[in-house]
């Protein structure tokens, strides 16, 4: 080999180990992995008023201006973060490198939104401000949510939703307007369809369910399972008589219930309270006995006497002949609903869930004695027996000639009242008490007055 061919091969072997202009390019600005448009990641390396510096993978760090932050987002920053930014200038220019954190959040967003769009997803934004026609929400960019979209049938309440996050479906995408539209109505009827599809998969009669009172009307509550509601029957509620099912639960209100029938056809599902609660009419005779005499309070008052409600949710019968010693046509000459009464139980029967009580057999001091001869007195003085006095027949019978059918609906017992006899001097009247395992037959009162 010549010296010439020699030289020429050093030549070569120098200027291969030479770098290359774009090696050259790409050493001075310290990065050769991403390009404008790219979102990466980088590590906060320090803070300050200026901004975060920035390591991403650079031959230096690189600052992300305070105003491409957010002075929101920087204040919740720390040293050694890693944060997603977006590459506005790779410096293959100028050597300057340019990172924004606020855009790069927003590309994310509209890839976030876009996809719970595609893909029927539900998201989650906090509401900030009340404008004409909705609200908006802050879903990474301002998300519109018409009135008629939000889970509230009374529209004027909207301003209770401001600083609240809920739960969104995006139903409309416009990103060249900048334009989202969000629905509240929509992820709560999905959600709620998930919900009632998991409990209908797992519903059985005989579960005992815990359940929230959605509404309460006149006759009962409905209480949502979890997407689903059953009837909770006010008679279902309790072992006692309740006047009104807003006495016994509220909306609102989570309670345990179980599940007595589930119609899979209809999807109607009753439900009962008392059947996991102790069953007083069980226990009764350990609470109460024959002969005894307790307090009770007045709970309605029928054709054939009061119903009495006694502590433990035990309701007695004060049947009319056992309300005073003398002949009454109704029970409110004697008793008013709510009155609180002093009785004697002089039948128990637990089988029937019923318990028989009287007013007259109390034992009374000698005032009571005397004020109770003093109301009969009255009510037997010779004017009330005038013709001209304005008392009927019916009157003195007591109403016994009411609507019988009434009677047996309320009833356990039924009151007969016969009219023996009737002339200006006597009215005999025989009152019959009867039971499904007893008949009892009335003392025959006989009283002459004077025309």
């Amino acid at each position: 080999m010549s010296n010439l061919d020699g030289k020429m091969q050093q030549d070569d072997a120098a200027r291969s180990s030479l770098p290359s202009m774009d090696e050259l390019m790409e050493e001075q600005m310290g990065f050769t992995n991403f390009k404008n448009g790219d979102i990466i990641v980088g590590t906060v390396e320090s803070l300050d008023e200026q901004g975060a510096l920035l390591n991403v993978g650079a031959k230096s760090e690189v600052l992300v201006p305070i105003d491409e932050i957010g002075s929101k987002e920087a204040k919740t920053l720390s040293v050694g973060d890693q944060i997603s930014v977006y590459v506005i200038s790779n410096g293959a220019k100028d050597g300057n490198i340019k990172l924004s954190k606020k855009k790069a959040d927003y590309e994310k967003a509209w890839n976030d939104i876009v996809r719970a769009h595609e893909e029927d997803e539900t998201l989650t934004a906090m509401v900030v401000d009340r404008v004409k026609g909705g609200l908006v929400v802050d879903l990474g960019m301002r998300g519109f949510l018409p009135a008629s979209h939000v889970s509230t049938k009374n529209v004027n309440a909207l301003d209770k939703f401001l600083g609240q996050s809920i739960r969104l479906k995006v139903i409309e995408v416009d990103r060249h307007r900048k334009r989202v539209v969000v629905s509240q109505k929509k992820a709560v009827e999905d959600e709620k369809k998930i919900r009632r599809d998991q409990t209908i998969t797992t519903l059985e009669e005989g579960q005992i369910r815990r359940g929230v009172v959605r509404r309460v009307t006149d006759y009962g509550a409905f209480i949502d399972l979890g997407g689903i509601d059953g009837l909770l029957h006010v008679t279902e509620m309790s072992w006692g008589r309740v006047n009104h099912p807003s006495d016994v639960v509220k909306p609102g209100q989570k309670i345990d219930v179980i599940v007595l029938k589930y119609d899979t056809e209809n999807e109607k599902i009753s439900l009962g309270l008392k059947q996991i609660l102790p069953d007083p009419w069980q226990h009764v005779d350990e609470f109460y006995s024959v002969g005894e005499e307790v307090e009770g309070q007045v709970s309605r008052i029928v054709q054939f006497g009061a119903f009495v409600t006694l502590n433990h949710g035990i309701e007695g019968i004060i049947p009319k002949h056992e309300l005073a010693d003398y002949n009454i046509g109704k029970a409110e000459e004697i008793v008013n609903i709510n009155q609180k009464v002093h009785v004697k139980i002089i039948n128990i029967r637990p089988g029937e869930r019923r318990m028989t009580l009287s007013l007259r057999q109390v034992i009374r001091t000698p005032e009571e004695e005397a004020a109770a001869a003093a109301v009969a007195a009255a009510s037997f003085s010779p004017q009330q027996n005038n013709r001209n006095s304005g008392v009927t027949i019916g009157d003195m019978l007591g109403g016994a000639f009411g609507n019988a059918d009434e009677a047996a609906e309320e009833a356990e017992v039924v009151e007969v009242v016969e009219v023996v006899e009737v002339t200006p001097e006597v009215v005999e009247t025989t009152e019959v008490e009867a039971a499904p395992e007893v008949v009892e037959t009335a003392t025959e009162e006989k009283t002459e007055t004077e025309g």
